[in-house]
């Protein structure tokens, strides 16, 4: 090497080193293994809480091992994990919750009410600081709690090590050290029922990957069925007084609305799958009645016997793992999700706050002309500037007329959405 050569490679060590570069790798920070944080998010419209409710350890980490700092999107809610020693970010993550979804609605104007979420962290070697936030519509933060970990606290609870439930892989990834997992969960399922689950798991296998960009990344998803067996036959039905002991309680005619099928019972859902391989969980809920939900990183709820069952979950996965907003909007259904001062976080629709950091550039003229397509116009492929999304007729925007998105008479996401999804895919991986 000539005394040239040294003195550049010297150079560039120094600057690496100044601009702090270091790739941590995730067995410099974490031991595979997952831990469970279970909060309560409580309040009302005036006033958000988050309470720690337990933290527990299972066996095996199933979530990102790259990326680990970094987010794909914003979601309406982060958790942070950092080193206590010198408080470096070696972890975070995003998602929405059931709870600001129930802060918008007139309900939430009265008494307050508590509701459960589970964050799978993986599990660091030494002490850490976890930092969990809640945002409002503004982006603005509403709730949050800040508390320490050690891994060695011997009151942290074990699960996932014994009475694994049982489960059938469908799906093999090419590599089953690096790979996004997916757990299909069975409710209202009875013991006479399993195979009926598991032909629909099967169904929804080949459905979910003949939609790009999900068929040519099949290589890259573990698929699992956890035929979990409920003690009645289908879902609760509130408005037809119907009530069912389920596997995880989901239920129909959630906030009043009919078609919208959920469950509360957010620390049950993941009892259900302590010790599986999972990162991602769709529940699969035996029913013919039209219905389902999406919540970003939270759940994933839909009915198997309807014959829209594989358009619906590929819509609402859309949702709970890339975190894409409903492209849809009626005069009926105005909502206040998206004030238009603000950019929303998702990335297929605009307010044209930040019309750059979206679809900007792959518009033919990289400008923010409006069109207005009608309901009946099927295109999912010319990217520009659509007039209503979100719910919201004026004033919101989304990339194609059409899109899996906006309606299930396509069969297709637009270019928008498959670059969403596509970018969520690749932040698991290097």
């Amino acid at each position: 090497m000539t005394h040239r050569l040294r003195i550049l490679v010297a150079v560039a060590a120094i600057a690496v080193t100044a601009l702090g570069l270091h790739a941590e790798h995730f067995s410099d920070n974490f031991s595979d293994s997952t831990l469970r944080v279970d909060y309560i998010l409580s309040g009302n419209a005036d006033h958000q809480a988050i309470s720690l409710d337990g933290m527990s350890r299972q066996p095996g980490w199933y979530g990102k091992r790259h990326n680990l700092s970094d987010i794909p999107t914003h979601g309406a809610a982060t958790v942070t994990m950092r080193r206590a020693s010198d408080g470096e970010v070696i972890f975070r993550h995003t998602f929405s919750t059931l709870f600001q979804e129930w802060l918008d609605l007139d309900d939430a104007k009265g008494a307050p009410k508590a509701f459960e979420v589970v964050q799978l962290l993986p599990m660091p070697l030494d002490s850490v600081v976890i930092e969990t936030a809640l945002y409002d519509k503004r982006h603005n933060v509403t709730a949050s709690i800040t508390h320490g970990l050690s891994p060695r606290d011997r009151t942290l609870r074990h699960l996932g090590e014994e009475n694994v439930p049982y489960y059938i892989t469908l799906n093999e990834p090419a590599d089953p050290a690096r790979a996004i997992n997916i757990a299909f969960l069975a409710e209202g399922y009875t013991e006479q029922e399993k195979d009926s689950f598991l032909d629909d798991c099967r169904k929804a296998v080949d459905g979910l990957f003949s939609y790009e960009p999900f068929k040519s990344n099949r290589q890259r998803f573990r698929v699992v069925a956890v035929p979990a067996v409920s003690r009645h036959s289908g879902p609760s039905m509130p408005f037809d007084g119907v009530w069912h002991e389920t596997a995880v309680g989901s239920s129909f005619d959630t906030f009043g609305m009919a078609r919208y099928l959920t469950t509360l019972r957010i620390k049950q859902m993941h009892d259900a799958l302590a010790g599986v391989p999972y990162d991602h969980v769709m529940v699969f809920v035996n029913t013919d009645r039209y219905g389902g939900g999406g919540i970003y990183n939270t759940l994933n709820l839909l009915m198997t016997k309807h014959r829209l069952f594989i358009e619906v979950l590929v819509h609402e996965f859309g949702h709970s793992f890339a975190g894409l907003a409903d492209e849809y909007a009626y005069e009926n259904e105005q909502v206040t999700n998206y004030p238009l001062d603000i950019e929303p976080w998702e990335q297929n629709v605009t307010t044209l706050v930040d019309f750059d950091s979206k679809w900007k550039a792959l518009t033919p003229k990289h400008d923010a002309t409006v069109y207005t397509a009608s309901d009946d116009d099927l295109d999912t492929e010319h990217v520009a500037l659509y007039n209503g999304a979100g719910g919201v007729v004026n004033g919101v925007y989304r990339p194609c007329p059409n899109c899996m998105m906006r309606t299930l008479k396509v069969s297709r996401f637009c270019p928008v959405c498959v670059k969403a999804i596509q970018q969520t895919i690749d932040h698991y991986f290097d």
